[in-house]
């Protein structure tokens, strides 16, 4: 893919009131852009040397009565010391809704263009500086919502996936050679030493990719975050729940039946990993169009799930319609919580089989910690390792594709299929090309597209 020629800014730090904002320039016209538009003493900003922090003022033709658009602190980056390994001008002015906003339109004024999302560094990559995997980690450290979520992500920046996956690219392009290789012989002489070899590599590089995609799990909860749905019939503790888990008055509780009639979404991090805790209406009919709205999504978020909390009231017996609809549930993504103790208890675990039972008194404060505590392991988030860098759906969805072809081929290897050996190698070869856009081996403009999309302006 052609590298781009222009020169593209943007303010790089988040809008509103803060003590510095920064906007960002990059490309050949860096430097002239600077020399345009900064104002300060001694040389100016394209005769300086890298890593030289400037002082002055930034100016700008379209602010009132040609005045000074910002104080400023302008920093140099020559290629290929940068992010991007272009040369490249970070400006430091006062933070703020408008500042940023100043210095931005004066770089623009002066030839830049406006950088699409995730630009600079879709050019880190380009230019050679990161892969796609570090990339993406980018992406994902700063939308990390928990530290091991922004631990993995480092991780992964630093190339630890990457290495993996070279590994396993590496060991399968040494397989193909050999394969390849291996027609150059007449039949009589081929050594079986060769073919043998290439059925152990890819043996070996099947074995790296189950162990990789094993990570999938893990890397959704510490990318996206458990959805935790809180359920059951009105007035059974489940806003009580919700304040108890968040330790906080999130949610209006009454005694009033149905006072929870939407849904209420908080974002909550336990044991390092972020759970989007939602407490929904009570599941109930309803001839009032508002609450059955709400039941009806409540039973929506019910069906999509990482984990369901149904709460009952331990002092009345649970339903024939109630249990059906529990029945229909995995109990290995459900919890049951018999709340209400304290008022005495008619119904019991037995009344649930199958089902993680934990009886409370929210009111007085008890169950809770037993609540956490199911929560962690129906997730498994409690045997997570250290961080460590996993993959994403992306990268899911290439190594099942490259796992199929991989089956394929080796299943070809045996004396009933040596006319195979061709097409064996063609499947093989597909398989290889797939893996290579994990990394940006192989890519072309769509794959950029959608995953640089996902990046903030300025990134």
């Amino acid at each position: 893919m052609e590298i781009s020629s222009d020169t593209i800014a943007a303010i790089a730090t988040a809008p509103g009131e803060a003590g510095i904002a920064i906007v960002r320039i990059s490309g050949p016209a860096s430097l002239s852009i600077a020399d345009r538009i900064f104002k300060g003493s001694g040389d100016p900003p394209s005769k300086r040397q890298a890593g030289t922090f400037l002082h002055g003022f930034i100016r700008s033709s379209s602010t009132p009565h040609d005045a000074d658009a910002d104080e400023t602190i302008l920093l140099i980056y020559r290629a290929p010391h940068s992010y991007t390994r272009e040369d490249v001008i970070e400006i430091q002015g006062h933070g703020g809704r408008t500042c940023a906003k100043r210095i931005l339109r004066a770089v623009l004024e002066a030839g830049a263009r406006p950088a699409e999302p995730g630009e600079f560094t879709k050019r880190a990559f380009l230019n050679g500086r990161i892969d796609l995997l570090q990339a993406e980690a980018v992406a994902d450290l700063i939308m990390a919502r928990s530290d091991r979520a922004a631990s993995a992500a480092i991780e992964q920046l630093e190339g630890s996936l990457s290495s993996s996956f070279s590994s396993i690219y590496d060991c399968m392009i040494n397989a193909a050679a050999d394969l390849e290789a291996s027609l150059d012989f007449p039949e009589e002489d081929l050594p079986s030493s060769l073919i043998q070899g290439a059925v152990e590599r890819l043996r070996s590089a099947k074995k790296q990719l189950d162990t990789l995609l094993a990570t999938w799990e893990e890397g959704h909860l510490l990318r996206e975050g458990a959805l935790v749905v809180i359920s059951g019939k009105p007035n059974v503790g489940k806003s009580t729940l919700l304040n108890s888990l968040l330790g906080t008055n999130r949610a209006i509780v009454t005694d009033e039946p149905g006072t929870t009639r939407d849904t209420i979404e908080e974002e909550f991090v336990l044991d390092g990993v972020s759970l989007r805790l939602v407490d929904t209406a009570g599941l109930r009919d309803s001839d009032n169009v508002v609450e059955r709205e709400g039941v009806q999504r409540a039973h929506a978020l019910i069906n999509k799930a990482d984990l369901n909390i149904m709460m009952y009231d331990a002092f009345v017996k649970p339903g024939t319609d109630e249990l059906k609809q529990l029945m229909e549930m995995d109990p290995c993504r459900c919890i049951v919580v018999l709340n209400k103790t304290d008022l005495g208890q008619k119904t019991s675990s037995a009344d649930f089989p199958g089902f993680t039972v934990i009886s409370s008194s929210l009111l007085k404060g008890t169950g809770i910690a037993e609540i956490r505590a199911a929560i962690i392991a129906k997730l498994g988030i409690q045997g997570f390792d250290l961080p460590h860098a996993t993959i994403s759906e992306r990268h899911r969805h290439i190594i099942q594709n490259v796992l199929a072809e991989l089956n394929d081929t080796l299943k070809v290897f045996s004396p009933d299929n040596e006319d195979l050996l061709v097409p064996a190698i063609s499947t093989l070869r597909t398989a290889i090309e797939q893996l290579g856009t994990i990394t940006g081996k192989n890519y072309d403009e769509l794959l950029l597209e959608n995953i640089f999309r996902r990046f903030c302006i300025g990134k």
